[in-house]
C-alpha cells in the first residue's frame, strides 16, 4: 500500500526567521495602503491569502476589496521574496534531509506539500536547500483561503500525478500547528505533529495530533513509514 505524505513547509521543513512578515507587511501597505492588524495576526497554519483578509478586515476592508487587492499585494510579496529573502537568515529544521532522502527511497510513499503559501513563494523557501525536487506537486494558498480547503486539492493532484486515488487512511498530513491538526481532522486524515514550529507539544497532543515529536529526527519512533 502507497502512503501520500503531505508536508507544511515553514515551521515543519524550513524557519525562515522574521523577514517573511516584514515582506509580507512591506507588501500589503503597497497593495491597501495599510498592513491593517498584522502585527496581532498569528501567521502559524494559515494561508497567505488567509491572513491578509483577516489583517485587513481589523482595518474595515470589506473581504470584496482584500480579494480584488490580492493580485497586486500576492504580485509585490511574491516579487520581494524572491528577491530579498536572505538564506544566512533561514535554517533547515533538524531531520528534514534525512527523513525526505528516506522517504523518497521508498516505493511505497509518494511526496507532496500541503502549505499556506502561494507555490511560487513555497519554492522559493524551499530552493536554498535544494527541498523542490522532493516535491512534485501539492495543494498551495493558491488553492484556498482556509487550510481546510486544501487536502481535497491536494488527493486530485495526486491522483492526476500517480494515477492512484488515495484514500484518507493512506494519507498523512505533516505539520506543526493547531491548523495543521484541524485541516487534517476536517478530512479525517492522520496527522504527525512536530514541534519545530511556534507551538509547544503539549497543545499539539491537546489538539488531537496522531502523533507528535520533537522534530521529525524523531519521527521513526513513533511512525513506522518514517523509520529506517
Amino acid at each position: 500500500m502507497q502512503t501520500l505524505v503531505l508536508f507544511d513547509i515553514d515551521g515543519t521543513l524550513v524557519d525562515c526567521g522574521p523577514q517573511v512578515r516584514v515582506l509580507f507587511q512591506t507588501a500589503m501597505v503597497e497593495a491597501f495602503g495599510t498592513c491593517g492588524g498584522l502585527e496581532r495576526v498569528d501567521f502559524a497554519g494559515k494561508t497567505d491569502p488567509g491572513i491578509a483578509l483577516e489583517a485587513l478586515a481589523a482595518a474595515g476592508l470589506s473581504r470584496e476589496a482584500v480579494e480584488a487587492g490580492l493580485p497586486v499585494m500576492k504580485s509585490s510579496y511574491l516579487a520581494r521574496l524572491a528577491e530579498a529573502l536572505d538564506h544566512k537568515g533561514m535554517r533547515l529544521l533538524p531531520g528534514v534531509a534525512e527523513v525526505l532522502t528516506r522517504l523518497e527511497r521508498r516505493s511505497d510513499v509518494v511526496l507532496a506539500l500541503l502549505t499556506g503559501n502561494w507555490e511560487p513563494g513555497a519554492r522559493t523557501k524551499l530552493s536554498p536547500f535544494g527541498l523542490n525536487p522532493y516535491f512534485p506537486f501539492g495543494a498551495f494558498g493558491c488553492d484556498g483561503i482556509d487550510r481546510a480547503e486544501l487536502p481535497p486539492v491536494a488527493l486530485e493532484r495526486a491522483l492526476r500525478f500517480t494515477g492512484r486515488r488515495f484514500r484518507p487512511e493512506e494519507t498523512l498530513i505533516v505539520g506543526d500547528s493547531l491548523n495543521d491538526i484541524a485541516c487534517a481532522h476536517a478530512h479525517d486524515i492522520p496527522v504527525l505533529a512536530v514541534a519545530t514550529g511556534r507551538t509547544p507539544a503539549a497543545a499539539l497532543a491537546a489538539a488531537g495530533a496522531d502523533w507528535v515529536v520533537p522534530d521529525l529526527l524523531a519521527a521513526g519512533g513513533a511512525v513506522a513509514l518514517f523509520a529506517d
